[in-house]
C-alpha cells in the first residue's frame, strides 16, 4: 500500500451496543464496509498485531487516544484501530481501554489487512495470521501517507515499533520530518 492508493472495499462483521436488547450483553450484530469507515471522512488508521498485546496496549493505542484533539487540530476527522481480532476482543480491549476518542475496527478474517498487504504469521508467538503495525492518512478512502514499520515478514523475531507511532504520524500531519513509506 501507498499513497494515492484506494483502501479495498470489505465488509466488517462488529457488534454494537443496543441498549434496547437489555440483559448483560445488549449488543447486536451490524456489519460496516470499508465506506461506511472512510467515505467522506480524512481519518488516521492504525492497525497492530493484537488486541491486549504489550506494545499496542501500553503505548500505540493509548498515545492515538490522548492525543485526538492534537490531531482533531491538524484536520482529522476520526482515528480507528485495526487489528485482526473479532469483535468481540476489539470491544473488550476498547472497553478495558477506556476509550473516548479512538475507534476499533475488528478485522476478525484478515480480509481488509490481507489486501493492504500487511497480513502476516506470527506462528512463532502462537498468534497465528496477524496484521504488521502499521498507519495510515487517510482521505475519503484514499491512502495519503502509510507509515509502515520495517522487516515486514512472516513469524518475525521482533515487534517493530515507531515509524507508525502516533508522534510519528503527527510529525508528518505537522509538516515536520517524520517517516512515511509513501
Amino acid at each position: 500500500m501507498k499513497a494515492g492508493y484506494k483502501l479495498p472495499e470489505v465488509t466488517f462483521h462488529t457488534r454494537v451496543r443496543d441498549d434496547s436488547i437489555g440483559g448483560p450483553n445488549p449488543f447486536k450484530w451490524e456489519d460496516k464496509t470499508t465506506s461506511d469507515y472512510f467515505a467522506g471522512k480524512r481519518v488516521v488508521l492504525f492497525s497492530l498485531p493484537g488486541a491486549f498485546t504489550p506494545t499496542c496496549s501500553t503505548y500505540q493505542l493509548p498515545g492515538f487516544e490522548k492525543g485526538f484533539p492534537e490531531f482533531k487540530e491538524m484536520g482529522i476527522d476520526a482515528i480507528y484501530c485495526m487489528s485482526v481480532n473479532d469483535s468481540f476482543v476489539m470491544n473488550k480491549w476498547a472497553q478495558s481501554q477506556e476509550l473516548e476518542n479512538v475507534q476499533v475496527i475488528p478485522d476478525g478474517s484478515g480480509e481488509f489487512t490481507r489486501r493492504v498487504g500487511m497480513l502476516v504469521r506470527k506462528d512463532n508467538l502462537g498468534f497465528g495470521l496477524r496484521s504488521w503495525r502499521y498507519a495510515a492518512v487517510v482521505n475519503d478512502g484514499v491512502v495519503e501517507a502509510w507509515f509502515e514499520e520495517p522487516g515486514l515478514c512472516d513469524n518475525h523475531g521482533e515487534d517493530p515499533y515507531g515509524v507508525s507511532s502516533p508522534e510519528n504520524v503527527l510529525k508528518w500531519l505537522k509538516g515536520e520530518a517524520a517517516e512515511a513509506v509513501a
